[in-house]
């Protein structure tokens, strides 16, 4: 059974777990139906609120297919790492939404760097988010509707937004084309 911690290993199980599901195009929903588990176990492993044992993250790691040995032995990019080429993003978004990572491989970060796609209708969930930190960001196209707290504000391209993550919030494409939006977030929720 998963259990509540959080340090640097469980950082890099979160990343190297994110990074094996985006690599094979699984969704969260997809790899926990796979593996059996429940289905906010994947989300919950990803951003650190549970740490699994060994037998769950086998189980999950058993819906890839990959056998522990390579999980824990594939090299992630160390941190002389200084440029990341624009195939090497790792797209940690939903249908509709693309949330291509900078530097998904690298441990230790300290920064989350965002670009992001929404097609038209889309958003960032159902539910607001909330999370240690801040945020910001800035709309390269389109129209993005960034919901803070009870205030709502349309943004168009050029205009920014920054926040504490605390606050309740919450992102949608309310235009008919593509949103585009280059985002940061420290510390690092993904």
């Amino acid at each position: 059974m998963p259990r509540l911690h959080d340090d640097t290993e469980d950082r890099l199980v979160a990343m190297r777990l994110r990074v094996v599901r985006k690599s094979k195009g699984l969704s969260q929903r997809e790899l926990a139906r796979r593996a059996g588990v429940g289905s906010g176990t994947i989300s919950q492993i990803e951003s650190m609120s549970l740490k699994p044992s060994v037998s769950v993250l086998k189980r999950i790691l058993d819906g890839v297919p990959m056998d522990l040995a390579t999980f824990f032995s594939f090299e992630l990019s160390l941190d002389q790492d200084r440029v990341f080429r624009r195939g090497e993003h790792v797209n940690i978004g939903a249908p509709g939404i693309r949330y291509l990572l900078l530097a998904a491989q690298r441990p230790g970060r300290n920064i989350q760097m965002l670009h992001e796609f929404y097609e038209p209708a889309t958003s960032s969930g159902r539910h607001v988010l909330t999370h240690a930190g801040e945020e910001c960001g800035i709309v390269i196209r389109g129209t993005l509707e960034v919901t803070i707290g009870d205030e709502v504000h349309v943004l168009n391209a050029g205009d920014g937004y920054y926040f504490s993550s605390t606050l309740p919030h919450r992102f949608r494409n309310t235009g008919t084309t593509v949103c585009e939006v280059v985002s940061a977030c420290t510390p690092p929720s993904f």
